[in-house]
C-alpha cells in the first residue's frame, strides 16, 4: 500500500460507506466516501483515486455505468464492486466491464481487504 493511496468509497446507503470507511481507514487507508457516482465523479479525488469501491446499484450512475464511463474516458483506475443482489449474470457483467473484484454484500472484512490488496497491486502494475 502506498503512502498516499486514496480509497474512495460510493455507495447510496450512509451506514455502508461509514462501515467501509471505518474498516479502511483502521488499516491506514486515506478514505473518500461519496453518495452517488456523480459526487464522486464532480470531486477532485475522482482523479487521483487509488481504487473505487462502489455499490452497483445506485440512482442515476450504476457502478458498472461508472466503470464504463471512466474506461471510455482512459482511467485504469482499478474497481471493486459491491451489491446487496449478487447474482451470476451481474457478476460477469461487472468482471466484463473490468471490476477487479465482486462482492455480495454483506461481505467478509477480510474479503474485502483481500480485493483492495489485489486492485492496489494491479493498478501499480497499470501506471508503470
Amino acid at each position: 500500500m502506498s503512502a498516499a493511496s486514496v480509497i474512495s468509497v460510493l455507495d447510496d446507503d450512509p451506514y455502508v460507506r461509514a462501515a467501509i470507511n471505518n474498516l479502511l481507514e483502521s488499516r491506514g487507508y486515506v478514505v473518500r466516501t461519496f453518495a452517488s457516482a456523480e459526487e464522486f465523479l464532480s470531486s477532485s479525488d475522482s482523479s487521483r483515486t487509488s481504487c473505487v469501491v462502489a455499490d452497483v446499484q445506485m440512482p442515476f450512475k450504476t457502478g458498472i455505468d461508472l466503470l464504463a464511463q471512466m474506461r471510455a474516458q482512459g482511467s485504469a483506475t482499478p474497481f471493486i464492486l459491491i451489491t446487496a443482489f449478487p447474482d451470476e449474470s451481474l457478476r460477469i457483467r461487472a468482471l466484463r466491464a473490468g471490476a477487479t473484484c465482486f462482492l455480495g454484500k454483506p461481505f467478509a472484512a477480510a474479503d474485502l481487504m483481500q480485493c483492495l490488496e489485489r486492485a492496489l497491486a494491479t493498478g501499480d502494475k497499470i501506471m508503470e
